[in-house]
């Protein structure tokens, strides 16, 4: 929760919002989770667990707060949302050779394993990458695996990972199916151990990658069908997708204020879901209480979060600019 409201605050200062709205943006996400929480703590199990937003429900929850312009812009989003498959991505992120199909170097984003300097035949690692893919098809439900099994390797990159993954590894995979017009890609993710095993009774899964499949399914309405983990040669944790699966992401940056409000509300309800879903929201909604106590105090540390997140910020780049880090564009 603390996480998810102090990006509001700090969206609020990057758009150049009013300093009010950086309390209240997180507010409204806060908020927006208590009365959710409230809610399902009442509610039937099994209502708790098939609840959901989709894009229809968002849309009726909202018209009569949407300009036209913003109704087109919605329409826009769920479209480029939906585009986003292996087919999209492979027209990004290969191209042919006389040998076929593989993945196109990008670096520093994207670095196929056959531009890595390394002493080892490119044979005899394409063999440890089909082994480890066995691997991970052992942890897929057997239809997905009966699905997976009619694609053959192709090639493997290491990606640049997100801002809250960096230190971690992260490769794609490509895969043919039929012929050269039937790719799939799988991303594959490091999975370390858990903040909280220092803080809890020990995990019921020995493997991290496990760990975080089977809280992603347990937590989201819906999960990637293709959720799966292996442990590598190296002896790490790693758990598999797929890559460009239909996922949309809000464009926060100058986006007007009433939608970055809605954008909170949403937010808030998923994330109470999630947490209902995983845990017992009575529990939580006593903790949360029916005051805004908690809202407040979930605001006041956003404000303190975004201070220390603009200290941070200067420190880097003051660093930068004295040459004890060096940068590129």
């Amino acid at each position: 929760m603390k996480r998810l409201a102090a990006s509001f605050t700090i969206a609020a200062r990057h758009n150049e919002y009013d300093v009010d709205d950086e309390r209240d943006l997180p507010r409204r996400a806060v908020a927006a989770y208590r009365a959710a929480m409230l809610g399902f703590a009442d509610a039937r199990y099994s209502d708790v667990w098939y609840s959901h937003l989709d894009v229809a429900t968002i849309h009726d929850t909202f018209a009569d707060q949407l300009t036209k312009k913003e109704r087109k812009r919605g329409a826009k989003f769920t479209r480029k949302a939906r585009s986003k498959n292996s087919l999209h991505a492979f027209d990004k992120l290969a191209e042919r050779t006389d040998d076929g199909y593989r993945i196109t170097s990008q670096p520093p984003l994207i670095v196929p394993f056959r531009d890595i300097p390394h002493d080892q035949d490119p044979n005899e690692i394409a063999e440890t990458v089909r082994a480890e893919f066995e691997a991970y098809l052992d942890s897929v439900p057997d239809h997905i695996e009966v699905l997976l099994r009619r694609y053959r390797y192709r090639d493997m990159a290491i990606k640049v990972v997100g801002v809250g993954s960096v230190g971690t590894r992260c490769m794609i995979v490509l895969l043919k199916g039929r012929n050269d017009h039937d790719p799939f890609f799988l991303q594959i993710k490091e999975a370390g151990r858990s903040v909280l095993e220092d803080h809890l009774p020990d995990s019921a899964y020995d493997q991290h990658g496990q760990r975080v499949v089977e809280g992603q399914h347990l937590m989201q309405a819906t999960s990637d069908s293709f959720l799966g983990w292996h442990v590598g040669a190296s002896g790490a944790h790693y758990y598999w997708r797929q890559f460009k699966d239909m996922k949309g992401s809000a464009e926060i940056e100058g986006a007007t204020l009433s939608s970055v409000r809605r954008y909170a509300r949403l937010c808030g309800w998923t994330l109470a879901r999630a947490h209902a879903r995983s845990s017992d929201p009575a529990t939580i909604a006593g903790y949360l209480g029916n005051g805004k106590n908690f809202d407040r105090a979930i605001a006041d540390f956003s404000v303190a979060y975004a201070d220390q997140n603009q200290r941070d910020y200067a420190a880097f780049t003051d660093a930068i600019d004295a040459g004890r880090i060096p940068a590129h564009e």
